[in-house]
């Protein structure tokens, strides 16, 4: 189709922004489910009228004016005499405006520099690393996903004993041997790993002394099948990712129970079935769980009901039906859930209806749910976000969500929705994110029932019979930052008229 809906995208896609000139672009991390990196944006000189700016500001001001931009800066031999925080924001700038480069570095060595990000940025290699650990004890954490760093020069962190985050995602030259390197930096929480073909389930026994670990990321590993059991003692692990290593089985589950801290964990699109679930009834703490794509079905919530902190649930593509979904129920506690891609119907909703009353995120895309199914999320006050797409729900359905006062997002694509039902979305003040896109039966006339919720920020109203005439009717949308109208009969230009003259936040727009 086009103008498609940019909801749902390849399943081995990852979406998270990278740095325009890294050779491993395609290698960025994924956020789709509860991940997260390394970030350390450099502050901005801003200052509201009427501010005194202090000295540091000024200083950085100073310099940034004085050479940041200009092409000289090679010309300086050394940092190392200016205050860190100094030194700290010039790195910044420079890997920001992608003009650091292996000369301009070495004028940082011995800067004691705290925070290091160079994920995704082209050309560090081992010869990066000497000036990198000369930082010594100051350095606190580095990121160096995508470079070409090999088992070698990760040997160079063993100078850095106060080293807290290391950020190891997509280097491919890094192995067991590696681990080994960065076995003795016993003070690290954090640790990620993401997408290594070389780490062993023997190699992960160097982790095993990591004892200060509280997040650890293996995302993408296929080696460290019956490796888990060298971390059941990180007693401080709260957050686990193991998602995409289709290596995990019902076996690895086991040393996760010895696990009393954990608080997330993601096992999605790997070989556990309900007996590897039953194995975290002990998770007293655990609040996050993701099993997409696990061959689990509705009997997994026997276990899961024995969680009491459970509030996040992903059972995405898994096996859940209407048969035992009555054991929902028990499951107090979700705030969200997502059920999309499962062969459930009206029927696993009415077990929803008078005990799930703390949700406020459900995500049913691609279920057989209908008009009638939606009469029992009627009295979800607390949610917040829906997704209908590509279910049977149509124009009659919608009615049933005028009470939603506190939706912020509503998404409904590929569906059979017109301008009369579309009119039932006109009561959801609180809408922020609206996406109709695929609605073939649309017209300008939905623009006009949806012209006064001012709260947008996003629309998508794609491959509709929308035309230049009905942009008038989103003049009053001024919150607006993306809209999409792909596949109608509207012109890029009429959109930049239409941001110039009324809406001036608008920033993204298709077709552009």
């Amino acid at each position: 189709m086009g103008g498609a809906c940019s909801r749902k995208p390849e399943r081995d896609s990852e979406d998270s922004p990278c740095r325009g000139l890294s050779r491993r672009f395609c290698k960025s991390g994924s956020l789709k489910w509860w991940t997260s990196s390394f970030a350390y944006p450099s502050v901005d000189f801003h200052l509201r009228k009427g501010d005194c700016p202090s000295l540091l500001e000024l200083c950085i001001k100073k310099i940034n004016e004085q050479f940041l931009f200009q092409q000289d800066i090679d010309r300086y031999n050394s940092f190392s005499m200016l205050p860190r925080d100094i030194s700290q924001q010039i790195f910044n700038k420079l890997v920001c405006s992608q003009r650091l480069t292996s000369v301009s570095l070495e004028a940082f060595r011995d800067c004691a520099l705290q925070d290091l990000d160079l994920g995704e940025y082209a050309g560090v290699n081992d010869s990066w690393m000497d000036v990198i650990s000369s930082q010594g004890s100051s350095l606190l954490s580095v990121d160096l996903s995508g470079s070409d760093v090999t088992d070698f020069g990760l040997s160079y962190l063993k100078y850095c004993e106060n080293l807290l985050s290391l950020n190891l995602n997509y280097c491919d030259q890094i192995s067991d041997h590696g681990l080994e390197c960065i076995s003795g930096l016993s003070n690290l929480t954090s640790l990620s790993l993401r997408r290594n073909d070389s780490i062993s389930a023997q190699g992960m026994s160097i982790l095993s002394g990591l004892v200060n670990l509280v997040k650890l990321d293996l995302e993408r590993c296929p080696g460290i099948h019956g490796g888990l059991v060298h971390i059941q003692g990180l007693t401080k692990l709260q957050s686990l990712n193991i998602k995409w290593c289709n290596c995990i089985t019902d076996s690895d589950m086991k040393p996760l129970s010895e696990l009393v801290c954990l608080e997330s964990l993601e096992i999605s699109c790997s070989k556990v079935t309900n007996f590897g679930i039953s194995f975290l009834k002990g998770l007293q703490k655990l609040s996050l769980l993701n099993l997409e794509g696990c061959l689990v079905t509705a009997a997994c919530l026997d276990s899961l009901a024995d969680l009491p902190l459970l509030s996040n649930l992903n059972l995405n593509r898994c096996n859940i039906t209407d048969d035992g979904c009555e054991k929902f129920s028990r499951l107090e506690n979700l705030k969200v859930l997502n059920l999309g891609f499962n062969d459930i119907t009206d029927a696993c909703l009415a077990h929803l209806k008078a005990v799930l009353t703390k949700l406020e995120s459900l995500n049913l895309d691609s279920c057989r749910i209908g008009d009638e199914g939606l009469i029992n999320l009627a009295g979800h006050r607390q949610l917040k976000c829906l997704v209908l797409s590509d279910t049977e729900v149509g124009d009659t359905g919608l009615h049933h969500l005028s009470e939603f006062k506190n939706l912020r997002s509503l998404e409904i694509c590929g569906g059979g929705l017109t301008d009369a039902g579309v009119k039932n979305i006109r009561a959801l003040s609180c809408l922020m994110c609206l996406n109709l896109s695929q609605n073939c039966n649309l017209t300008d006339k939905s623009l006009e029932s949806i012209s006064g919720l001012t709260r947008l920020i996003s629309l998508n109203v794609s491959n509709s019979r929308i035309t230049n005439s009905g942009l008038q009717h989103l003049r009053t949308l001024k919150n607006l930052r993306s809209l999409t109208l792909e596949s109608c009969k509207v012109t890029a230009y009429d959109i930049k008229k239409l941001r110039s003259t009324h809406l001036p936040n608008l920033v993204s727009f298709r077709p552009e």
